[in-house]
């Protein structure tokens, strides 16, 4: 191993592995030698910003102000973008609005040039980068000995200081293509490309259904516009009979995408390192739920909007959200999707925030990277209290998409239905499934479809799903799991047999999330507790259970810069 150059690995080239290239960059100079292996022929687009993710319709729900720096803007990098690709999407650059959502596929070669103009700075800093494209990570060794990290890929194998595990979105599949029209994922869309003259099921209402419903609305039918420029939708001749029915277990749609005041999730009322570890030090090592919603939340509002303060201050997480839901529960979900469309038109056009939407995409966002020190009741509280409303509330559906949902609905092609938690999908052997559910009325419904798409979104996924098989043989990586403050409540849960509680030889009991246990610089710990100096994660889909919520491209600017620094303050 060469001695003078610090080899760091970057397994995925797509944002994480872009904004971690980024940090590098910044930091190190001739001394650094840079690898970075991609499964695909392209850099910076990952999955949501590539065909694997999206089509020419699909939006992003951010736009250019909303977008933390890399190099330069979308609005500078349009200017030079190829003409050929501004045609494709209709963009004139000379009226470009960077309070706009783009083209998801769009946003991806902007992503990609930036990885090229980084490539271009580290070239004329002495830095060394290796790009890998079209290869495959196939498994990593660590060797405790010399702490060098061995990557295998389907080509090579080669040692570094340091990997960084960029992986990026991943679905298991289970049923699909074994079970005629059941898709696992929606993703790619390409596959959604499907002449229907049936009712479709659609599992959840996120943003990754509404991508769903937008692909196969343009395969069995059109939207026109209007003269006023509102959308009506007529199905196609041959698909008389095709509609999607969405399945939540909310009966709820998310939210409406509306102007951000504090655009990249950051505020400065927020409590600091040093107050959070104070807390816990005076809190037998946990972090208080309750504490971190009063001061990253609730207090926020006294100087900012006293009037939603005075509303607010003395309810528990519990009552605000039961107050929050109210209004949601209340109207008819497309019905509010209409009036929250006209209020977020409003806000945009004004540039005025929706303020105390915006605070809880920073509380959640602030609550993300401490989540770890929760203790397991509280998590528990997070993932069935919190959690739903925050999950609905900063799902941020772009205008656009907003607009053919609605036009729809209208048209009698799209509806919603609230289904219980335990509702169940059960493929059938002739194809299709049945979906089974109480309906709001606790009739036990029974329902067949041909065409089934689970639309959950990226589920977070266990310990065992971890792909680099060495390191759980090798008992490098653990299980992510909380401690919880009462033994009572814990030893009361696995009496009735919750299999998430654990209980030790020692008779304490714990909380088992999902995934793997990472410490707060993102190093993987082994399952003596340690935490190892060379192996760091930023693959949202194994590290959910310590970080139950990420913001995209908030979260690999952030995870990044602490990633960069904890390697060279070695």
């Amino acid at each position: 191993m060469d001695k003078e150059k610090i080899k760091v690995a970057i397994l995925g080239g797509g944002p994480s592995g872009l904004f971690l290239y980024k940090r590098l960059v910044e930091f190190g100079s001739t001394e650094l030698e840079v690898t970075i292996y991609e499964r695909k022929s392209m850099l910076g687009a990952g999955m949501p910003y590539s065909d694997e993710g999206a089509n020419d319709e699909h939006v992003t729900n951010v736009s250019d102000n909303e977008i933390p720096e890399i190099v330069n803007s979308i609005e500078d990098w349009l200017r030079s973008a190829p003409v050929d690709l501004l045609q494709r999407f209709n963009i004139n650059p000379a009226k470009f609005n960077e309070y706009k959502v783009l083209p998801r596929i769009l946003f991806g070669y902007y992503l990609s040039s930036q990885f090229e103009m980084l490539q271009e700075i580290a070239t004329v800093k002495g830095i060394t980068t290796n790009i890998h494209y079209d290869t495959n990570v196939i498994d990593i060794i660590y060797s405790k000995d010399n702490k060098t990290v061995c990557v295998e890929t389907d080509k090579e194998k080669r040692e570094f200081n340091y990997a960084i595990i960029c992986t990026g979105h991943n679905w298991p599949l289970r049923h699909e293509g074994s079970v005629k029209g059941y898709y696992d994922t929606p993703y790619p869309p390409s596959k959604l490309a499907l002449k229907l003259n049936h009712p479709v099921a659609i599992k959840g209402s996120s943003l990754t259904a509404i991508d769903a419903v937008r692909t196969l609305a343009r395969h069995n039918g059109k939207f026109i516009k209007n003269e006023d420029g509102s959308l009506y939708y007529e199905t196609a001749e041959d698909s008389p009979d095709f509609k999607m029915i969405l399945h939540s277990r909310s009966g709820m749609l998310p939210a409406v995408r509306f102007h951000l005041q504090d655009s990249h999730l950051t505020n400065d009322s927020l409590l600091s390192r040093e107050q959070i570890d104070q807390h816990r030090k005076n809190n037998n090592g946990f972090l208080s739920l309750d504490f971190v919603f009063k001061n990253n939340f609730t207090r926020i509002f006294h100087s900012k909007d006293p009037e939603f303060y005075d509303r607010i201050k003395d309810l528990s997480i519990e009552q605000f959200v039961q107050e929050m839901m109210e209004l949601r529960e209340r109207l008819d979900p497309f019905q509010l999707l209409k009036a929250e469309y006209i209020q977020a038109e409003k806000s945009i056009k004004r540039q005025e925030s929706i303020y105390w939407k915006e605070m809880l995409a920073v509380l959640s966002f602030a609550m993300n990277h401490p989540a770890k020190y929760l203790s397991a009741e509280d998590m528990q509280r997070l993932q069935k209290v919190l959690m739903p409303l925050i999950s609905i509330v900063i799902a941020f559906v772009p205008q656009k998409s907003c607009s053919e949902m609605l036009a729809l609905h209208q048209a009698g092609v799209l509806d919603i239905t609230a289904v219980n938690q335990d509702s169940m999908v059960e493929p059938q052997k002739e194809g299709g499934i049945l979906y089974k559910y109480l309906d709001e009325n606790q009739n036990q419904k029974s329902e067949p479809y041909n065409t089934f798409i689970d639309c959950i979104g990226q589920p977070h996924l266990s310990y065992e799903d971890f792909p680099f098989k060495t390191l759980l043989t090798h008992k490098d990586v653990s299980p992510a799991r909380l401690k919880f403050k009462s033994n009572q409540t814990a030893a009361e849960e696995f009496e009735k047999g919750n299999t998430l509680v654990e209980k030790d030889l020692y008779g304490d009991y714990s909380l088992k999330v999902s995934g793997i246990a990472i410490n707060d610089n993102f190093q993987i710990i082994d399952q003596y507790g340690a935490y190892n100096e060379n192996i760091y994660i930023m693959a949202v889909p194994y590290i959910g259970g310590f970080n139950p919520d990420y913001s995209g491209l908030d979260f690999c600017e952030a995870a990044s810069l602490l990633i960069v620094e904890n390697i060279y303050k070695n």
